[in-house]
């Protein structure tokens, strides 16, 4: 018996040992290894709402300066004044150049008859070299000859009757367009310069209809089409809503502010807006049906890349992303993902990749 007890103590001592170790082994990987809260992976956009600053501005508008150099005569309209298409704004006087159309006409004039007496010379000779020798080939082919360069001369002085003729005409400034007089800077007795651009004598704008011109950012706008609805407030007007249609989209992105310029067409028919005015647009975003949607936490931005943390295998990898429309606690984001991919929630860029996570 005695025997049996010796032999059996040790054994068992060596047993409970064994299993005490290997538990604590366990406890200490166990303990070793992090825990990150996570989140699923959803497949779909997420729709948004979006205010950004607008202007408006007129359909058209024009700076008027002089074609001409002349005195200013009459100025038939001032601040606030509506014209219509081809209505008369203003004269001017310039002598010289009466008395140069004067003189073009003149120029035309006795071209005009000499190149007569010429034609009628060459006709009669043409008739009359049909005898035979009459008439000597040299003197016909003289006679033609003179008769066409005084065709091209009296060409030439009709040509420069009919440009001084045009000049003229630049003494009467008309309305290039229907609109509203929005600055005048000529009075009576003024000389004006066709050289000088530094100011205009007249503003015309179109202010019936108007442009709400506003910069889009390039991730709302490539959802936009044209002929879409825009709801727009102006603060001018108590923040009343008003409503228009894209028609007109540059095409081309901002590359220092990633905004595309966007026009809205705007009646104002009853003159309440006015260019210059101020305006918030109102723009609804659908989301992308190709987008992934994680916790807006679980995007990590550093100074080289936008990336999200995915958990496979209890192994944590960084996906690259780009992101899109964002909500309250969710956003957008576009890469080699897919629906039901593990991401950590709360990411940063201090969490190495390859690591050894649970969840």
């Amino acid at each position: 018996m005695k025997r049996v007890i010796i032999y059996i103590f040790p054994v068992i001592v060596f047993t409970a040992c064994s299993t005490a170790q290997n538990q604590e082994k366990k406890n200490e990987r166990k303990e070793s290894t992090p825990v990150y809260a996570t989140a699923t992976v959803e497949q779909g956009g997420i729709s948004s709402t979006v205010k950004l600053p607008a202007q408006l501005a007129a359909y058209q508008e024009v700076s008027i300066f002089p074609k001409v150099n002349g005195y200013v005569k009459n100025v038939l309209v001032d601040i606030g004044s509506k014209v219509k298409q081809g209505q008369l704004l203003m004269t001017l006087e310039a002598p010289e150049l009466i008395d140069a159309s004067l003189q073009a006409k003149e120029n035309y004039a006795k071209s005009k008859s000499g190149f007569a007496i010429d034609k009628e010379n060459y006709m009669r000779l043409l008739e009359a070299s049909r005898t035979a020798g009459a008439i000597s080939p040299l003197d016909l082919s003289t006679a033609r000859a003179k008769m066409e360069a005084d065709s091209s001369l009296c060409n030439a002085e009709k040509a420069n009757w009919q440009r001084q003729e045009q000049m003229l005409a630049y003494l009467n400034v008309t309305a290039p367009f229907t609109g509203v007089i929005t600055e005048r800077n000529v009075h009576p007795g003024a000389l004006v310069s066709a050289a000088e651009k530094n100011t205009a004598m007249l503003e015309l704008k179109q202010v019936e209809h108007l442009r709400l011109q506003v910069s889009v950012p390039e991730l709302f706008s490539t959802q936009m089409k044209i002929n879409d609805t825009i709801s727009f407030y102006v603060n001018a007007l108590n923040g009343k809503k008003l409503t228009g249609k894209i028609v007109r989209r540059a095409s081309d992105v901002n590359t220092q502010y990633r905004t595309e310029k966007v026009e809205i067409d705007v009646v104002n028919k009853d003159g309440v807006l006015a260019p210059g005015m101020y305006a918030d647009v109102l723009l609804r975003a659908n989301g992308s049906l190709q987008a992934f949607k994680v916790p807006k936490s679980a995007v990590v931005i550093s100074t080289e890349r936008k990336y999200v943390l995915v958990l496979k295998n209890n192994v944590i990898s960084k996906v690259d992303v780009t992101t899109g429309n964002q909500s309250a606690d969710s956003e957008e984001v576009f890469g080699n993902l897919q629906k039901g991919d593990v991401v950590i929630t709360n990411a940063s860029d201090e969490i190495p990749e390859g690591e050894v996570a649970g969840k």
